[in-house]
């Protein structure tokens, strides 16, 4: 049998392939596995992960076999596709996608533009998973944007939109208006639409005429929860209300999920790499300037009058000065890398950022060596945090978990 992982990793991880006919050939080829349960269909900019996370960790409390698809993964592609909490085995994970494979021969045997892409391929072997585990519920996050994103194949029975901010502008727009239009294109008619109740100006407006204009009914979300919340951060309280307004929308279509379980998940919800301490060291996926913002605040409720040791790397395509600007004031000192991708900004760029700010920086060849110089640096108990890419953060994950 094929290794999945090796299979998968030759469709190209970091391409980029946007559009619907090939997932709808290849659903219906595959006999239209999304059908065999009601999906909860999340998009945004962030926040998205953490509220499907809170979603799935509620409907399993109510004792729904409930599947879980998400992007990226920080250590393991396993981590994509789970089931009532556990990430698919190398064995179902081959099963999966030779089941794909053998249904559409046309991927492996046709031209380039008609092959899937890596993330096409990876959906469908997460919805054919989901239909031979027989799950009840699919919580299904987006990958990038949502009109044309690939998880779009589907018809969903509730769609979630969370924050709206400035990121991937590139094949989304330069502005947040723009990037809220490709969103709310999971949007469809007749489907409940709820979405996030903090967002840029003008984006709700943008938000609820595209809802509108698909004849899908439209709900802001409460702006945020009262109850325990498993995840830190004040901004996870208006992922929280999100989680919960959307898990009423499926319990209105049928879906079964009192209060009580909505509550039980979003205080037991785990999302690793969000504000997440390992080994004494604090994790965080923010990749973007709202999710720098965000850190910074919550690195200022945690530490108050203590600025952290950051080590710190980002991609290419992502806003590194805004970045470092957003988490300035919150730090004494970066420590920057290169993540392991070849996405990664160079560390001189991210350098000569910091130089811009006047915030100290010290360069390194490697996140072992950034993270025993960060650590060096806080033998006065200053707090280190790790940010800047998600590939950064799953990279710092399985460099402390052997430790």
């Amino acid at each position: 049998m094929i290794d999945p992982h090796r299979y998968l990793e030759a469709l190209s991880p970091l391409a980029m392939r946007f559009g619907l006919t090939r997932m709808a050939r290849a659903l219906d080829d595959l006999g239209h596995p999304e059908r065999v349960a009601p999906i909860l269909h999340v998009a945004g900019t962030n926040g998205k992960g953490s509220t499907c996370a809170m979603a799935a960790a509620a409907l399993g409390a109510a004792g729904h076999r409930t599947g879980l698809y998400t992007s990226p993964h920080l250590e393991r592609f396993n981590e994509r596709i789970a089931v009532g909490g556990e990430s698919i085995s190398d064995a179902a994970l081959a099963d999966a996608v030779a089941e794909v494979r053998a249904c559409c021969p046309w991927h492996d045997g046709g031209e380039p533009e008609d092959r899937l892409s890596y993330f096409e391929f990876a959906t469908l072997s997460a919805l054919v998973h989901f239909a031979r585990a027989g799950v009840g519920v699919t919580v299904l996050e987006v990958g990038l944007g949502g009109r044309l994103d690939a998880t779009n194949a589907v018809t969903p029975a509730v769609t979630a939109v969370a924050a709206i901010g400035l990121d991937h502008t590139q094949w989304l727009g330069e502005t947040v208006e723009a990037v809220a239009r490709e969103k709310a294109g999971i949007f469809k008619a007749g489907v409940p639409a709820v979405v996030h109740a903090v967002q840029p100006p003008g984006v709700l407006e943008v938000l609820r005429d595209a809802a509108e204009r698909a004849g899908a009914p439209f709900e802001v979300a409460p702006a945020g929860w009262d109850g325990p919340l498993a995840l830190a951060g004040a901004h996870q309280r208006g992922n929280a209300g999100l989680a919960a307004a959307a898990l009423r929308a499926l319990r209105r279509g049928g879906v079964t999920v009192g209060e009580w379980e909505i509550a039980r998940g979003i205080a037991t919800a785990r999302w690793p790499g969000r504000l997440e301490l390992m080994g004494g060291v604090l994790l965080d996926g923010a990749h973007n300037p709202d999710g720098a913002r965000a850190l910074a605040a919550a690195l200022a409720d945690f530490h108050p009058g203590r600025p952290a040791e950051l080590v710190f790397g980002a991609l290419g395509d992502k806003d590194h000065r805004a970045m470092l600007a957003a988490l300035a004031g919150a730090v004494r000192r970066l420590h920057l890398v290169a993540p392991v991708t070849p996405r990664a900004r160079a560390v001189a760029e991210l350098r000569a950022a910091a130089e811009a700010l006047g915030v100290p920086a010290v360069a390194y060849g490697g996140l072992a060596e950034a993270l025993a110089g960060a650590r060096a640096a806080a033998g006065d108990g200053a707090p280190v945090v790790v940010a800047g890419s998600l590939y950064l953060v799953g990279e710092a994950r399985a460099l402390l978990w052997r430790r």
